[in-house]
């Protein structure tokens, strides 16, 4: 018989880029007595990789832990970029509810959506955050009647549709069930989620499962599995079977358990039904593996993820230029290196082709594949890229391609511009609407398209620098002769781009040396 513990609750936070799930767990963090009163602390704990600190997004999944009131609560922070939905895909798993974050002035974005789904066809319990109410385009009302909108549109049961909800400034670490509270803390949020969220499911007196939803690494033990104990308990030491993805079963030995105490991995004696936790002394441990008891040696279905819809070709550096920018620039190194990759990069795919100096990879998007460019640089990696080409498949004999989503926000004078853009990568208008975001008119523009927006941005880029050569009107020009207008764009290409503060200060200057 399973029960549901009472003393954890197990959830994930999920939003679209840019909503606040990072921000909303430093304070969760704080409020909940992880730091020292007079504690200096940094913002965006959680984003620990370097690349996650200079773009100011989350790009791989955490796990942390916080106590409020004798109860853990296990939280998994996510990315919020679709392109890294592998990431969340695959956390969700460890769960038994999700904060769905939406931003109280932008309202429900495409990897709202994308997220929303996944949980909602996993039976988890939702809570939805609306969060940032103090901006002053905040609409929160009309925001929560279109997230139920969504709810309704991603097929949610009816218990789902009944879903809590809480208003939130998580930059000050306030959280209030009603609009007209004043609001001092997190803890409504605290409350909401020990009342809405059950507790995990499991059976002690059942044989050890555990299905491993994320890897680390350590240079003394080697692979460490991460995921949720399904039933059962494990100790340091036992004896167990790892059951890959494809059914073969390896004999192996717990030589370490790890939990999570805030956001420090920490050592323990055994893990049991309902905890989330860490496996040391699995080899070769990977990604939808499933740990068990020798007693019941059964695999868990891992959950499916979304198939990649762009590919480039990383190739072997045959420049008269080459090994002058890296140490690492055989087959042999490149090779290893996305094998490397694929054992916790479950979106990633990566496949020879005819010439043994390239290989084939494959992605979500061109900024899941840029991340790993980065980090193979920084690393030593020395190669050469073919540009990105959109992956066509064949469904029912029909020859098909992947189609995006695309929100832009765009002064009026710029509308056509963009539209004519997008038409000729066959775009589709959705929505078209003007919401009072500055003095200076703002279209919003919802498009589906065919055909993925590789270089898009370059191209609204020039149009917008041609149309702004031309003379504009009196009123949108400021005391120093640059165009508002034009400052407003380039605010908005820099956030796209997810452009570091330094970034900025060279794309300015180089700006300003054309001019002169």
């Amino acid at each position: 018989m399973k029960n549901n513990r009472k003393d954890i609750r197990n959830i994930a936070i999920i939003a679209h880029v840019d909503h606040g799930k990072t921000t909303l767990v430093d304070h969760m963090l704080k409020q909940t007595g992880v730091f020292r009163a007079n504690q200096q602390v940094e913002t965006r704990i959680m984003d620990s990789n370097e690349l996650e600190k200079e773009r100011g997004i989350t790009i791989f999944a955490k796990n942390l832990s916080v106590n409020y009131h004798d109860v853990k609560i296990n939280i998994v922070d996510t990315p919020g970029h679709a392109d890294f939905g592998g990431e969340v895909e695959r956390t969700l798993r460890m769960v038994d509810g999700v904060l769905l974050l939406v931003d109280a002035a932008e309202g429900p974005l495409p990897q709202t959506k994308f997220v929303l789904k996944k949980s909602l066809d996993l039976g988890l319990k939702p809570i939805v955050v609306i969060n940032k109410i103090d901006r002053k385009d905040a609409r929160p009302d009309e925001v929560l009647n279109a997230v139920f909108d969504l709810f309704v549109s991603l097929g949610a049961t009816e218990d789902q549709l009944d879903f809590p909800y809480v208003w939130a400034i998580a930059k000050q670490g306030i959280a209030k069930i009603n609009l007209e509270d004043t609001g001092e803390n997190l803890f409504p949020l605290f409350d909401v989620i020990l009342k809405s969220v059950p507790g995990p499911e499991g059976n002690i007196q059942e044989p050890f499962q555990m299905l491993i939803s994320a890897i680390d690494y350590n240079d003394y033990l080697g692979r460490i599995g991460i995921g949720r104990v399904n039933s059962g308990i494990v100790k340091k030491g036992d004896n167990i079977f790892m059951i890959t993805r494809e059914g073969t079963k390896i004999s192996a030995k717990i030589t370490k358990l790890y939990s999570y105490r805030d956001f420090h991995r920490v050592e323990i004696d055994e893990l049991s039904a309902g905890d989330i936790g860490a496996i040391a002394g699995l080899e070769d441990v990977n990604i939808g593996d499933t740990i068990t008891s020798l007693d019941k040696p059964e695999g868990l279905p891992f959950v499916a993820i979304d198939e990649p819809t762009i590919t480039m070709n990383f190739m072997v550096n045959n420049s008269p230029f080459a090994g002058q920018e890296g140490k690492y620039v055989t087959t042999r190194n490149i090779s290893e290196r996305l094998s490397k990759e694929l054992k916790s990069n479950v979106s990633l795919t990566v496949e020879m082709t005819e010439s043994p100096d390239s290989f084939k990879v494959s992605g979500r998007g061109e900024l899941h594949l840029a991340i790993l460019v980065e980090n193979m640089r920084r690393e030593g990696y020395e190669l050469q890229l073919s540009k990105p080409q959109v992956i066509m498949k064949r469904i029912l004999d029909v020859k098909c391609e992947p189609i995006e989503h695309v929100i832009i926000d765009v002064p009026e004078e710029f509308v056509g511009i963009v539209i004519e853009k997008l038409g000729k990568r066959k775009g589709e208008m959705l929505e078209l609407y003007q919401k009072p975001l500055s003095e200076i008119p703002i279209k919003k523009i919802s498009l589906s398209a065919q055909q993925p927006f590789i270089t898009l941005v370059d191209q609204i880029l020039a149009a917008k620098q041609k149309a702004l050569n031309a003379d504009l009107p009196e009123r949108v020009r400021s005391q120093s002769g640059t165009s508002a207008l034009e400052r407003q764009i380039d605010q908005m290409v820099y956030k796209l781009y997810d452009l570091t503060p330094e970034e900025i200060a060279i794309v300015e200057g180089k700006r300003n040396n054309h001019d002169n």
